[in-house]
């Protein structure tokens, strides 16, 4: 448009071009702002991530997959039990991110004032796990309250352990453990090693653990979900690539593989 207003003679010629020019002008800023904007997005730096324990292969593949859109960019996650995160945050753990497998960890952190607005993102049920050949010959809920039978759970300030309980609550049975583990990973563990006959753990642990262990369904009118929230932290190192991470998860690209490993939506 431009050339045609330095070709043009006739000044109502050249105000029609000079209009036109304008048009021309704010798309073509339009252009570079967006491959501006495209460039900002690109994040760099160490992005640190903590995250409940069960959703370790997830935020696995989702780091990498950001890392392979972000190349500037590290993810380095810290997987453990959401309360035992919540108490690291709320003493000063330098973090970017809090991805919780409970509302009430992440509460106790938004309400010290650490962490900005949570959004919920998946939730999970409960499963029982039993080893491949099944020794107890576990078939039910019900086969958990059997004293014979060696049963696994989460300790029960723990997120998986608060909801195993209110799956037995629901069942109406009353459940002694022979064991209570710092987190669903170490729950899962003790059924693979076969050192108790049953674990109650996250359906998305049994998916992840393949053929290691047997998955037992829980009746749905008996099973309970927990919600799981996420928010960047108030003094993230990295406030940009916080937000940047958070995003991905939230993306489809994100939620696609949480549903992939067994997640449901909220």
């Amino acid at each position: 448009m431009r050339r045609r207003t330095t070709l043009a003679i006739a000044a109502f010629a050249a105000l029609t071009t000079l209009v036109s020019g304008c048009g021309s002008s704010n798309d073509s800023s339009g252009s570079s702002s967006g491959s501006k904007s495209a460039e900002a997005s690109k994040v760099t730096g160490t992005i640190t991530v903590l995250a409940a324990a069960s959703l370790t292969e997830s935020f696995n593949t989702i780091a990498k997959d950001f890392e392979d859109e972000n190349p500037g960019a590290t993810v380095k996650i810290s997987f453990g039990a959401s309360s035992a995160l919540a108490e690291q945050i709320n003493q000063g753990a330098p973090a970017d991110v809090f991805a919780s497998a409970a509302v009430k960890n992440m509460q106790q952190v938004t309400d010290a004032g650490n962490a900005n607005k949570p959004t919920t993102f998946v939730q999970n049920t409960m499963q029982i796990a039993v080893p491949p050949s099944n020794p107890a010959n576990v078939t039910k809920l019900a086969d958990l309250a059997k004293s014979d039978v060696k049963v696994a759970l989460c300790q029960s300030q723990v997120p998986c352990g608060v909801v195993a309980a209110e799956v037995f609550k629901n069942a109406g049975i009353t459940v002694t453990p022979v064991t209570e583990e710092q987190d669903v990973k170490s729950t899962l563990t003790k059924v693979e090693l076969g050192e108790v006959d049953a674990g109650v753990v996250y359906t998305t642990d049994v998916k992840a653990a393949g053929d290691k262990v047997k998955g037992i369904e829980i009746p749905d009118d008996v099973n309970a979900t927990t919600d799981y929230p996420i928010a960047t932290l108030k003094n993230a190192p990295n406030a940009d690539g916080a937000k940047a991470f958070m995003d991905y998860v939230l993306s489809d690209a994100g939620i696609k593989v949480l549903q992939q490993a067994g997640f449901s939506k909220p």
